[in-house]
Order: C-alpha cells, then structure tokens, then sequence
C-alpha cells in the first residue's frame, strides 16, 4: 500500500452549493447511466480540487460510458482497476479525522483515499451501471497479514452465490472462499447488515441504513452524486 504525506480539510460548502446536487442528473432510463454527468460538476470539481482532478472524473465518467451495457464480469474488473490505481492514504493523515468515508467524487478529487473510499466508490460505480443494490455489500474484515481492519466490496451473481471480492490490496478479483488472508466480520448495505461469512450471505442482524456513517455518507453522495444508494 502507498502512503502519502498529504492532508485535506473536509470541505464545508457554502448553502447556496447545495445546488451542486444539480450537477449530475438522475436518469431512470434502462439504456442510460443512472447518474448523468454535467457541466456544473466539473466547474465545482476543478475549483475545489484542480484541473488534474477534473480530467480524472472525465476518466472515471468515460469508464463508466464504456463498460455500460458490458457483462458483470468485465464491469467488476474494469472498475476495480479504475480505482485500485488511486494511493492510499489514511484518513488521519488525509483528512485529520480518525475515520471519514469520502464520496467518490472526493476520492477522486484528491486523489487517494483509505480502504472504505475504494469499496465506497467501486460501489456507487456498479450502482450507476445498474448492478441491484442486493447484489453489492461493503465488508468488514479483518486483513490477517497486515493484523488490522479493513474494507472490502462484496459482488453477489446470484442470492446464494459465494461473492466475488473486490479489494484495493490485489488487483485480483476472487471469490470469498479463496480470500483466506481475511476474516469476515459483517458486511452491509442499504438494505441491512449481516453477520458475514465466506460462503453465503450471512444472517441478516439489523435492518438498513441505522449505520451513522453510511447515513451521512448517504447524505454527501446525495448532495454530490444525488444516486440513490439505498434508504
């Protein structure tokens, strides 16, 4: 994992850029993205953030235009490498806070991010490709080799399917049962949280969104990427 020295207050956004949320528009269409890109987004992108971290939301929008339509298969890798080549930081070095999920365009923006902000961002990827919300969880787990907490993104094919893994630590995407460097803790989404296991989809142990990351999460994608991601 690369580390980086660098440090980024949160941005507070006057009220008036509450209007941001304009800047990409929902389409319902089945042949279109589920997030559209606009003009206004990339205004705000490089006035926060510069004119590198405009080109790479061009990119990540281009990506996503180009794996539209595409199997599930060929989708997961290509996001998955998309972001995989961002750095890693911590948050406490990136943000100053112990624990902060960035959006995706704040990922993006500053271009580096810690384990939730990759598994956050490939998410919201797959959910504007159309991937259903039940077929996505981000996963707590435990990386045995580093001996530490760590996130990943959980792909189901089917409800009784072992997930496919995505994860910022291998470029490789593997089901569950073969990732035996990490201890699954409990996984989650919109939809609730499970108890998480290899195989399978766990007990379900609480209904959706009652996590208060997630919930405010939720609230910054919506004011910047307004995608739903799940109540």
């Amino acid at each position: 994992m690369r580390m980086s020295g660098m440090r980024h207050k949160r941005i507070h956004q006057p009220q008036h850029l509450l209007l941001i949320c304009l800047c990409i528009s929902m389409c319902l269409s089945a042949t279109s993205l589920l997030i559209q890109f606009h003009p206004k987004l990339f205004q705000h992108v490089e006035r926060t953030y510069g004119d590198a971290a405009k080109k790479r939301v061009s990119q990540w929008q281009a990506l996503l235009e180009a794996v539209q339509g595409q199997d599930a298969e060929q989708q997961l890798t290509l996001v998955n490498d998309f972001f995989n080549a961002f750095a890693f930081v911590s948050d406490q070095s990136h943000w100053d806070a112990l624990d902060y999920w960035a959006t995706p365009i704040e990922f993006i923006g500053t271009n580096a991010g810690d384990c939730e902000d990759y598994s956050i961002a490939k998410y919201v990827s797959l959910r504007a490709l159309g991937v259903r919300e039940e077929q996505l969880r981000l996963v707590y787990v435990k990386a045995l080799a580093l001996n530490q907490a760590h996130m990943v993104l959980a792909y189901y094919a089917s409800p009784s399917s072992v997930p496919l893994i995505l994860d910022n630590l291998t470029a490789k995407i593997e089901p569950a049962t073969a990732r035996t460097d990490l201890r699954f803790i409990y996984s989650f989404n919109g939809e609730g949280l499970w108890n998480a296991k290899a195989q399978g989809r766990g007990r379900k142990i609480q209904p959706g969104g009652n996590n208060r990351l997630w919930a405010e999460l939720h609230r910054k994608i919506e004011l910047h990427t307004p995608l739903s991601i799940g109540e």
